[in-house]
């Protein structure tokens, strides 16, 4: 089918090139024109994805009407907070039941919903068929054809079987879970963990601090995925404890980057002022830590990444106090 990736980041732009590399006709869209003209020209994208050589078959597109003619398939890859916004803007575009498959990540600011919600609420009027792709996956690992496995979660099973053919390679492997939501809100909350392991790492506290958050994150993870409705077996798959191990340990995460450095000193402004792409991970820890005051559900180190983050907690401090909870049972 062909398929319109929205967001030529280094995920969006691994994305687009692995399909029409793979045969699938494929349009990548973009706002930017320079990161446009610069695939067309060069078959790059030097500011997001350096290095990659891509697809010939690939097209880019700054026109969305183009971009979105005749495509089947609409895979947003677009930053977690604008997805709303982009497609209001597009909905007119759109067929009356578009296949909408998501691998942004994160949790609406404000409203506090995940996004298959967003996506619901921004087409209202039509009747989108949701999907979402999460799993441990770097862009620059997929882009080079590294054996990679993630998750596809889709309440329809026709479509999702459909997807999961539509989006395998012989290096990309997808698997099929109903439990959309479940795959969703792993997604979120291990970008957020990945800071409060990268902080850990920053402030030297070793490979027993960095096991025990990615352990004790999975109980997190868990906690809120079961309250919002997803499925405890979700969690203890690849977008769960795999997204979780690989974002906690990969320095090619950049969520991990942003809380190395704030481990090491540095000043949250500074270090996002430097940064080429968003670390959904930063703006995720406020609407997780929003959700977890409405819902009631006890989340210890979102907590903590959130004083971190926005009440300038110091970060030793934070693990601390992490550290000095009251003694509980696992």
């Amino acid at each position: 089918m062909k398929t319109a990736v929205l967001g030529a980041g280094a995920w969006g732009t691994a994305l687009a090139h692995m399909l029409a590399d793979n045969g699938v006709e494929t349009v990548l869209w973009s706002r930017n024109q320079s990161v446009v003209d610069d695939i067309r020209e060069n078959r790059l994208n030097s500011r997001y994805l350096p290095g990659v050589n891509l697809s010939d078959r690939l097209k880019a597109e700054t026109d969305i009407e183009t971009a979105l003619d005749g495509a089947q398939c609409h895979l947003l890859v677009i930053p977690s907070q604008h997805i709303r916004s982009a497609l209001e803007e597009f909905r007119d575009l759109l067929p009356d039941n578009p296949i909408i498959v998501c691998a942004s990540k994160g949790i609406e600011l404000g409203t506090l919903k995940p996004l298959s919600k967003v996506v619901s609420e921004a087409l209202e009027g039509k009747r989108p068929r949701y999907a979402m792709l999460s799993g441990p996956s770097f862009a620059a690992e997929v882009s080079r054809k590294l054996p990679t496995s993630v998750s596809l979660g889709c309440e329809d099973h026709e479509l999702g079987r459909e997807l999961q053919s539509a989006l395998s390679t012989q290096f990309f492997r997808v698997y099929f879970t109903p439990d959309f939501r479940g795959v969703e809100l792993g997604g979120a909350v291990k970008n957020v963990m990945a800071i409060a392991a990268g902080i850990a790492d920053g402030l030297e506290f070793g490979h027993d601090a960095r096991a025990a958050i990615i352990t004790r994150g999975l109980a997190e993870m868990s906690r809120l995925g079961l309250a919002m409705g997803g499925q405890q077996r979700t969690f203890m798959g690849l977008s769960g404890i795999g997204d979780l191990v690989l974002t906690c340990t990969g320095d090619l995460s950049r969520n991990r980057q942003v809380g190395l450095k704030l481990g090491q000193g540095r000043s949250l402004d500074d270090i996002i002022g430097e940064m080429n792409a968003v670390a959904e991970g930063v703006k995720t820890t406020q609407s997780l830590y929003d959700l977890s005051q409405r819902l009631d559900v006890v989340l210890p180190i979102t907590e903590q990444v959130y004083k971190i983050l926005y009440k300038g907690k110091d970060p030793a401090r934070a693990v601390e106090d992490l550290m000095n909870r009251e003694l509980k049972d696992e």
